[in-house]
């Protein structure tokens, strides 16, 4: 990476670690809260634990960081030699993490640009990663954010869960909420829009709705150069199958990431979840 900026990301990217490494980038973790325990995600608490914990009904929710972790990446960075920071963030619409780094950039030793990707798993990532790909050829903090901007207004995610039970708990649910009274008659399919989660489609049964996500995939994907990732929580069964289809059937695929969500987000939309990321290069 350039050691004139550095970049910043929060958890709930659930970048592949090695990706972390080689780009250097520092990753906030998001807490989850499980009885009177507070845990880091990616460090004290894992996907698997919070899936055993909502089948069996315990109470699970998340915190955003304290502004003082931000404070202290960038202090960090600045360590380091960086001359500015690029701070990118799960969308503000789903937590209050963005301003808690906009609150800590505001006394950083050095300039931070704080930015609301309005995205979330590698949706966020694959902004990061164009970032780092800024970063490495030597931009400056406008053209690392620019970079990242441009790649959040053409990656889009589609989603689906086995009941919107979860979302409806934390509150997550947004416009969603109208497909409640429906819930058990339907299996919904959800998608990012403007940063929230709302609803896109109702569908009969897990397999249709499954089949419709590869279906929207393959139809957004087109014939441009593009970068998948299929996530899912406790549901590797359904999304390795899932990528390999998509493999067969996406001309322009470059690299496809198969990886289960973290805990923060794991314990909004609850076991069972498989989603789909899409973002053209």
């Amino acid at each position: 990476m350039s050691a004139h900026v550095a970049l910043v990301t929060d958890s709930t990217a659930y970048l592949p670690q090695d990706a972390v490494d080689r780009h250097r980038i520092a990753v906030v973790p998001l807490s989850v809260v499980m009885g009177d325990e507070v845990l880091a995600e990616g460090i004290e608490v894992s996907p698997k634990d919070v899936a055993q914990a909502l089948r069996g009904r315990r109470a699970v929710t998340t915190s955003r960081p304290n502004p003082e972790s931000f404070a202290a990446a960038y202090r960090a960075a600045a360590e380091t030699g960086a001359e500015a920071v690029v701070s990118l963030h799960l969308s503000a619409e789903l937590s209050g993490t963005f301003e808690a780094a906009q609150l800590a950039a505001e006394s950083a030793g050095l300039p931070v640009r704080v930015i609301d990707t309005r995205m979330v798993g590698m949706a966020l990532g694959y902004c990061v990663l164009a970032a780092a790909a800024a970063a490495d050829a030597g931009a400056g903090p406008e053209e690392v954010a620019a970079a990242a901007e441009r790649r959040a207004e053409s990656t889009s995610g589609y989603f689906y869960v086995d009941t919107l039970e979860y979302l409806r708990r934390g509150g997550r649910i947004g416009a969603a909420r109208a497909l409640l009274g429906s819930a058990l008659a339907v299996k919904p399919l959800l998608h990012l829009s403007g940063g929230s989660i709302e609803p896109l489609e109702k569908v009969r049964t897990a397999s249709r709705a499954i089949a419709r996500l590869e279906e929207i995939a393959v139809e957004q994907a087109g014939q441009a150069e593009v970068d998948i990732a299929v996530h899912h929580l406790a549901a590797e069964d359904r999304a390795e199958p899932l990528a390999e289809r998509l493999r067969g059937r996406v001309p322009g695929l470059r690299d496809l990431y198969v990886g289960e969500v973290g805990a923060v987000i794991g314990a909004h939309v609850g076991p069972g979840l498989l989603a789909v990321v899409i973002s053209p290069r």
